[in-house]
């Protein structure tokens, strides 16, 4: 397969930032990874199996959700293009605690773990910058679970939402931004009833706290969002 057409999409990804073409034309010729096409509701990965991929999101989106008891499911994260998964589990044999779906259809590209850990004989510079941004997205990650537990521990549905605003907004570097969650989805990230949130939403929007369009957001008074965490 010819990955050319990738290369910008890969180089959005934690795993292959700041690598040229010929960095990434060696890569993709060393791991000779594969592709796969899903259809929306397929399922990428299934919780309860090992994986020994690191995935990457060509096209389309997915969501991670991790399974309840009670049949219900918790919304992880939603990834477009560029989005990195299985990124932690492929490098130990622990078994998936979510449940990877196509939340449309979507090309996903699979980068062997194995290959990963051994660089070939050549030992090629990309590759070991490779095994530094790895090290680096997980690294990451570890400090976003950190904060959704900072985010789980808010007393007040509020107070949630005020923080998850706020780091939406440090993220984007900007007062207004568009997130890739549904209401669903950010009610479930939330730990809330879809219909609680929107009311709450509704409200603080009358209040002047935050304008909404959609999946877009914008804060007129983050200072004041601060006060309510």
């Amino acid at each position: 397969m010819d990955y050319t057409p990738y290369y910008d999409v890969l180089r959005r990804t934690s795993l292959f930032r700041g690598m040229r073409d010929e960095d990434l034309q060696t890569l993709t010729a060393c791991f000779a990874p594969r592709v796969r096409r899903y259809d929306r509701g397929e399922l990428l990965l299934m919780a309860g199996y090992e994986m020994r991929e690191v995935g990457i999101v060509l096209e389309g989106e997915i969501t991670a959700a991790k399974p309840m008891p009670d049949g219900t499911a918790v919304v992880m994260a939603r990834m477009g293009p560029g989005g990195v998964f299985a990124d932690v589990l492929a490098g130990s044999r622990s078994k998936s605690p979510v449940n990877v779906i196509a939340a449309a259809p979507c090309l996903a590209l699979y980068l062997p773990c194995e290959a990963l850990l051994r660089p070939c004989a050549a030992l090629h510079p990309a590759h070991l910058q490779l095994l530094h941004n790895w090290l680096e997205t997980v690294s990451e990650k570890y400090f976003a679970l950190d904060r959704r537990l900072e985010l789980l521990c808010c007393k007040t549905l509020r107070g949630r939402i005020c923080l998850w605003l706020l780091e939406q907004r440090d993220a984007a570097g900007a007062d207004s931004f568009t997130t890739a969650l549904t209401r669903g989805e950010l009610a479930s990230y939330l730990n809330c009833d879809r219909s609680a949130l929107c009311r709450e939403l509704g409200r603080m929007q009358a209040e002047g706290l935050v304008e909404l369009y959609r999946r877009s957001f914008k804060l007129p008074a983050p200072d004041r969002l601060r006060t309510m965490v």
